[in-house]
């Protein structure tokens, strides 16, 4: 099944400032000039996983329901790669809420954490709170309505987050909605001096070599793991690159999969053919 990438993100849907969950059904004063435009959410449900579209067949997200909290495609999974860099982050942040499986995985995993979501429809905020099981916020979690480049450009993020997850698509899927230089820099400089991001990209596309160059100028280093459903390669980029020691790393993936049943070591098998191409 083709994964065509989650999130509503344009800069012509632009809004001021963030707005949470409990305030997206509240009637601003003065109503805004114009509404922004998104696809239709749409559901289905095969073989008991749900999935999320945005008014068409690819899909966006998913949920098995008897397991919620679980990322259930394998490029959601990957983008937990972080986990093998840093084993307790103080602020997780995830750029387009999709299903929210990776916001609900890191809440649960990371009971000391504060986890950030960013979305900037509606509608989609509300889908993850009747249809997906997205917790309610909390003193340690925070589901924002607003633009992520506008998050990430705003000084009070500067260097306050550990781990950001990025999933910035719309509903053509032609690559990532916000892919430029000053993008990922102000992704930069919203981590911490350890800092790590991962993106979701299209590796079977012209946007992969152009989000590549952006993050390459903006990041000390940035490491890709190995093509996975019908196109989507997860992007490592490190604020300060670590040393590529790949024994430490498998030892680190025995702990995640032992802890979480991720499967970590082939993210370190993918990270070692990416420094060692045959």
């Amino acid at each position: 099944m083709l994964i065509k990438r989650k999130s509503i993100e344009a800069d012509a849907n632009r809004m001021d400032g963030p707005r949470k969950r409990s305030e997206v059904a509240k009637k601003d004063t003065p109503k805004p000039p114009r509404k922004p435009k998104f696809a239709p959410v749409t559901l289905s449900e095969q073989d008991g996983v749900r999935f999320l579209h945005f008014g068409t067949e690819w899909v966006q997200g998913a949920m098995r329901l008897r397991k919620p909290d679980w990322p259930e495609l394998e490029y959601a999974q990957q983008m937990m790669a972080w986990m093998l860099f840093n084993p307790e982050p103080q602020h997780i942040v995830q750029l387009g809420l999709g299903t929210a499986a990776l916001t609900k995985f890191s809440y649960r995993q990371f009971p000391a954490a504060r986890v950030t979501a960013v979305e900037l429809n509606p509608s989609v905020l509300a889908i993850c709170c009747s249809m997906f099981k997205l917790p309610p916020d909390d003193e340690r979690l925070s589901v924002l309505e607003m633009d992520a480049m506008d998050f990430v450009m705003d000084p009070l993020n500067h260097g306050s987050i550990d781990a950001l997850q990025v999933d910035l698509y719309d509903a053509t899927a032609r690559g990532p909605v916000l892919d430029t230089p000053e993008f990922y820099s102000a992704c930069a400089a919203c981590l911490k001096d350890d800092g790590i991001m991962t993106v979701n990209l299209f590796g079977d596309h012209p946007s992969y070599a152009k989000n590549l160059k952006a993050m390459m100028f903006a990041f000390d280093d940035v490491w890709c793991l190995p093509e996975v459903h019908e196109g989507n390669v997860i992007a490592i980029a490190f604020k300060k690159a670590p040393p590529a020691d790949f024994s430490a790393l498998y030892e680190r993936a025995a702990e995640i999969t032992a802890a979480t049943k991720l499967p970590a070591k082939s993210w370190v098998n993918g990270l070692k053919t990416w420094h060692s191409p045959q």
